[in-house]
């Protein structure tokens, strides 16, 4: 009898130990598991800079509502600091997972308005890209290509549009954002094959003075057949 007793026991605290066991195998599991969502999820943050307390501090109101105080010592190390910031300005912010240090700041005030280049094939216009609010995106004096929209995805700018050659489908690009400022915008093509990278500098368009005449004016013509 002593010794069926045991062997319930015994196979009891066997039983429980393989539970436990169990459990704590299926936790590992979980946890190592990869939320494969969290791939293609923008893990950017996104909202109005509403403190600058130090000059490695930025305070951070963000479109959830909750006020974050951000470490921007990394990005500025890092050259993420990508345009110059003020109270104000809505700015697109990735960090860490404690949301306590910022690796990119991106001012998208800033991002917004007219960029242009020479022209690449003969450099006697100006063409480029348009950067609207509401994420639009047009072309600027382009006809082999036309932009639709933008966004700012996981620090990337991404860039969809139609090319003359690639018929009605659109097309994303990704670019990383080497510099911005008020009045420069370069980024570079990743993702890409190396011969198909390129980096595209912007200067934001200004528009152009009137020529000095040295107080001289354009006669006006009188004749009839010259104002037709």
């Amino acid at each position: 009898m002593k010794k069926l007793v045991f062997l319930s026991v015994a196979i009891a605290v066997v039983m429980l130990m393989s539970c436990g066991g169990g459990g704590r195998h299926q936790a590992e599991r979980e946890e190592d598991t990869v939320d494969v969502n969290d791939l293609i999820r923008d893990h950017t943050i996104y909202g109005l800079c509403s403190g600058i307390p130090s000059a490695s501090q930025l305070k951070l109101l963000t479109d959830n509502g909750d006020t974050l105080t951000l470490d921007i010592t990394r990005a500025r190390s890092e050259h993420q600091l990508l345009g110059s910031f003020r109270v104000g300005d809505r700015l697109a912010v990735m960090t860490n997972k404690a949301k306590t240090v910022a690796t990119e700041v991106i001012n998208v005030n800033l991002l917004l308005g007219d960029w242009v280049m020479p022209d690449p094939l003969d450099g006697s216009d100006e063409v480029g890209i348009r950067i609207k609010e509401g994420g639009v995106a047009e072309s600027i004096e382009m006809t082999n290509i036309t932009y639709r929209t933008w966004r700012i995805f996981n620090g990337k700018l991404e860039i969809t549009s139609i090319r003359e050659s690639g018929g009605e489908g659109e097309e994303t690009n990704f670019y990383n954002i080497l510099k911005l400022s008020s009045d420069t915008l370069i980024y570079k093509t990743i993702g890409k094959p190396q011969d198909e990278e390129e980096t595209l500098e912007y200067t934001r368009w200004r528009e152009k003075p009137l020529p000095d005449l040295h107080g001289l004016k354009l006669e006006e013509h009188q004749d009839e057949f010259m104002k037709m």
